[in-house]
């Protein structure tokens, strides 16, 4: 399957129409048949075992990284809940705000999955090692920009930068880059990557040669979550969506472990990984270790356990309901994991940290999901990259913190090694800073994806796009829902912005691939709603 997560997340950025999907049905089953590994039988995983008992000398925290796939801010009922109007509770992820600090200005590094992990992963803006895109099959952004998208404003493929193209597999965060697992390992900490990494997959870029000891999950991003016609399962098939009728047809339900074996699990992969986390804490309960927990849900394909659907009946719209359930599960399990600390008496000395890799996706149809915030997935608007972000570690950070300066996934590298007692690389540019050292703050933090570029510097956010030749000036502190462009009103301010763009983007290396397709995504509705013309979009390119 190793393009087929490539060809998926083309689908998702284009929003591209039936016509598209029909037209692709030929192409692809031929494409990912050819590259479709063997699946094995389920395979009983064992995870190594730490000393029997633990040691008298000071130890170090453990360190737990939970990230959520498209979770929006307000998917968690802490924020107000954007499932049928906070339908769905999420107790256990808002006790880790409430017993720690919450970040009410957490920013994802990029607005889609990809850019963002490898940001989270090395403390870094990927820009600087030309991991700009996610990997684009040429021949597809070829149809797909020729194909009907069902939108007045065409998707634009770049045949001119279709030369050179490096292998799939070896798009991904170079080998040469620094990894916190890498900084932990070196620390003597036991590295665990348990969920979806999309971020390489031949050799040289898996989990275990970039500082991991074990790995367990999904190399892409991402994988059915249990078999469509699973007793327990219900499904939500979304008729707008080209790419859902992609993922049901093409994805697999399978996952990797260590460098070679891969096997159908058992049970959804949100129990399958939880249950996975838990065995690896046991085994690692007397010596440290770093444990990246990086669930798939609750992006698409929309799959949640009956159990979990038949709790929520108020939520009448069924693809709503299977979202919402598929949040309840999330919570329920990530409470399992702060259950599982408290009882192995590791809960004082271990740093927990929650967030999502960008905002909630316009494909899925749910209109809330970040709300108050315009704009989703795919969009620098606040939808899009105003994410949840909160850590607990009851030894070191007061319960009950809010954090209101702005907190970047670059930065839990820094605060991550710092925890750790690690030192930070000096031999690169580090964009990272430590959220747990007091006289560190964030002043300007930017985004980019070809000439979709952002800049926030203290209270005041700049955005700027080539397609439609726009720039937005927004003023979060009293404008925090971005309703009011200034940019007509403040030129100097613009200028002065737009030079700090061009500032953070001197000398930065080309991409490692290029942006070969340009597609228009809305500001302000998702995919579910018919075009109009009097719609604010912006293309984003991949």
């Amino acid at each position: 399957m190793r393009k087929s997560l490539w060809l998926m997340t083309v689908l998702a950025l284009a929003g591209a129409g039936t016509a598209a999907f029909q037209r692709y049905k030929i192409f692809l089953p031929g494409l990912i048949g050819q590259l479709r590994e063997p699946i094995g039988d389920y395979h009983a995983v064992t995870w190594s075992k730490g000393p029997a008992t633990p040691s008298n000398a000071k130890r170090p925290p453990n360190i737990i990284l939970i990230v959520a796939d498209d979770m929006g801010m307000n998917d968690i009922s802490l924020n107000g809940g954007g499932v049928a109007h906070g339908a769905v509770p999420t107790p256990n992820i808002n006790a880790i705000a409430r017993q720690g600090v919450t970040f009410s200005n957490g920013y994802a590094a990029n607005a889609t999955c990809s850019p963002s992990r490898a940001a989270l992963m090395t403390g870094r803006y990927p820009t600087r090692y030309g991991f700009e895109y996610t990997a684009v099959p040429s021949a597809f952004a070829s149809n797909l920009a020729h194909a009907d998208a069902g939108s007045p404003y065409p998707t634009l493929y770049h045949e001119e930068l279709n030369h050179d193209l490096p292998t799939y597999a070896d798009m991904g965060v170079p080998h040469d880059q620094i990894m916190v697992s890498e900084i932990l390992k070196a620390r003597g900490y036991h590295t665990i990557h348990i969920g979806k990494w999309h971020l390489g997959e031949s050799q040289p870029l898996r989990p275990t040669s970039q500082g991991f000891d074990e790995s367990l999950g999904l190399r892409a991003g991402g994988g059915m979550y249990l078999d469509e016609n699973d007793p327990g399962i219900v499904n939500a098939k979304l008729p707008w969506d080209p790419i859902d009728r992609f993922l049901w047809a093409n994805l697999p339900y399978a996952v990797y472990w260590g460098n070679d074996t891969r096997f159908r699990p058992k049970g959804h992969l949100t129990d399958y990984f939880t249950d996975n986390a838990l065995a690896a804490i046991d085994a690692n309960r007397n010596r440290p270790f770093f444990l990246y927990l990086a669930y798939n849900a609750p992006h698409t394909p929309l799959q949640a356990l009956k159990t979990d659907y038949d709790a929520l009946p108020q939520i009448k719209d069924h693809s709503e309901r299977v979202y919402g359930a598929m949040i309840r599960q999330l919570d329920r399990r990530i409470g399992d994991i702060l259950a599982k600390l408290k009882t192995t008496g590791l809960e004082d000395n271990t740093l927990v940290i929650f967030t999502s890799d960008n905002g909630g996706a316009w494909y899925t149809g749910i209109k809330d999901s970040n709300r108050p915030y315009r704009g989703f997935k795919g969009t620098f608007f606040e939808g899009g990259i105003h994410i949840p972000m909160m850590m607990r570690w009851p030894a070191k950070i007061a319960a009950g913190t809010v954090r209101t300066d702005v907190a970047q996934h670059l930065d839990l590298f820094a605060t991550i090694t710092g925890a750790a007692g690690g030192t930070m690389p000096t031999d690169r540019k580090m964009d990272s800073l430590n959220l747990l050292d007091p006289a560190q703050r964030r002043q300007t933090t930017f985004w980019r994806s070809g000439e979709y570029r952002a800049v926030r510097a203290g209270d005041w956010k700049l955005q700027i796009s080539k397609r439609p030749d726009k720039q937005w000036l927004f003023n979060l502190a009293t404008d925090p829902t971005e309703r009011i462009n200034l940019a007509g009103h403040e030129p100097q301010r613009v200028a002065a912005m737009r030079k700090m763009i061009e500032q953070q983007n001197t000398g930065l290396p080309k991409p490692l691939w290029p942006g070969l397709i340009e597609a228009p995504i809305r500001i302000d509705v998702p995919l579910n709603v018919p075009w109009r013309k009097d719609q604010e979009y912006v293309y984003w390119a991949n």
